[in-house]
């Protein structure tokens, strides 16, 4: 497999960094019927400063321009929060934002995850619509998780499936004093009624012993029915990263296969089914600098293999971008690119976002090109 017609620009970037900090992370990207793209993304002073909340913007010339839109989610008056989310279009065209919201008052001056414990700040389950397309969003609505987390991560944008469900992949977290009565388990809360309640969730990754924790998950679907998942698995036991791995279900997500390696070294993996039945991923290697490409292969035995690989950004000259010590808090805060989003375009061609520092300033680069 090739990769071809090769451009890059950006989604937003502070324009000012000299007049005040804005730095932009996390973006997704949904495609309307009409060929219109809606990015979202969260902007704030830092990485886990307590005024990050969701932005978004508007393309009509398939991502070369973008018109900046506003703050998505409403601001809370009542306390401190952060808000984190993700962004996706129904195949009825109607766009869905699922977003967790952070209490940041009991911890200002802290950053989202408790050094001590690895516990979040207490966050809420949000989800919020637009059903007109392009330019307003209802309330947010308060999600109801069928199982205590006690928190979760926000990694990705819910999957619609073919029958008609919705997913939303996540991972349990700990609470700021280090609760985790479930265990570290990648889930996927399921909603049979397009948003409006979650009372089900599909178990898909843990470790027996319970030191692995599965982050930045997501689930895709292949037109026979499979689904598959990806996560960044990070073994707390030995204090280390250990390859992406990967588990795939063939009845609906009942029960699902061991978690396994893919043998892709790196973090935030997102993959996109492409025509012919194999995948691209998208991650932020481990082994070398940047953020790569790779194309890869799951065959009817549920084995996975690796067939070629890309740096798409920052393999020059990406020295102190990721910091793999210890302490996965003081990890989180060092980290300068990731969370890659693919989109596939009206035309064919694969549109990839992802957030990453520039001359001292986080902003949102995409990158477009086609496959053969």
């Amino acid at each position: 497999m090739h990769l071809n017609q090769l451009e890059t620009g950006i989604l937003f970037r502070n324009e000012k960094p000299h007049v005040k900090s804005a730095h932009a992370y996390f973006p997704s990207v949904a495609v309307l019927p009409d060929g219109t793209l809606i990015g979202t993304y969260v902007l704030g002073e830092a990485f886990e400063a307590a005024n990050l909340q969701v932005h978004w913007s508007r393309s009509q010339d398939q991502g070369q321009t973008w018109e900046y839109q506003g703050q998505l989610n409403p601001q809370t008056t009542d306390r401190v929060t952060s808000t984190f989310g993700r962004l996706a279009a129904t195949p009825d065209g109607e766009l869905v934002a699922n977003l967790i919201r952070y209490d940041r008052s009991a911890h200002p001056d802290e950053g989202l995850s408790n050094p001590k414990t690895l516990g979040l700040v207490p966050a809420k389950l949000l989800l919020m619509r637009s059903r007109d397309q392009k330019t307003t969003w209802s309330e947010p609505e308060l999600i109801r998780a069928p199982l205590v987390g006690p928190e979760f991560e926000m990694c990705c944008p819910i999957t619609v499936l073919n029958d008609g469900r919705w997913l939303w992949p996540t991972s349990t977290w700990r609470d700021w004093d280090g609760n985790l009565p479930n265990g570290n388990r990648m889930v996927a809360l399921v909603s049979k009624d397009q948003g409006a309640t979650w009372p089900e969730y599909l178990d898909i990754m843990h470790s027996a012993d319970d030191q692995l924790i599965f982050w930045e998950s997501k689930v895709i679907e292949f037109p026979d029915g499979r689904l598959l998942a990806v996560a960044w698995c990070y073994d707390e036991g030995a204090n280390t990263d250990r390859p992406n791995h990967y588990a795939f279900s063939d009845n609906g997500g009942v029960t699902w296969s061991a978690p396994a390696s893919t043998q892709i070294s790196g973090q935030t993996l997102t993959p996109c089914l492409l025509d012919d039945g194999s995948l691209l991923c998208v991650y932020r290697r481990l082994d070398q600098p940047g953020l790569w490409v790779c194309h890869s292969q799951l065959n009817e035995q549920g084995e996975w293999s690796n067939l070629n690989q890309w740096p798409l950004w920052g393999h020059q000259s990406l020295q102190g971008s990721t910091v793999t010590g210890e302490n996965m808090s003081a990890n989180f805060a060092a980290l300068k690119f990731g969370a890659p989003h693919i989109a596939r375009l009206p035309d064919g061609s694969l549109f990839i976002t992802f957030w990453c520092y520039e001359q001292n300033v986080s902003l949102i680069r995409w990158f477009r090109f086609r496959t053969d």
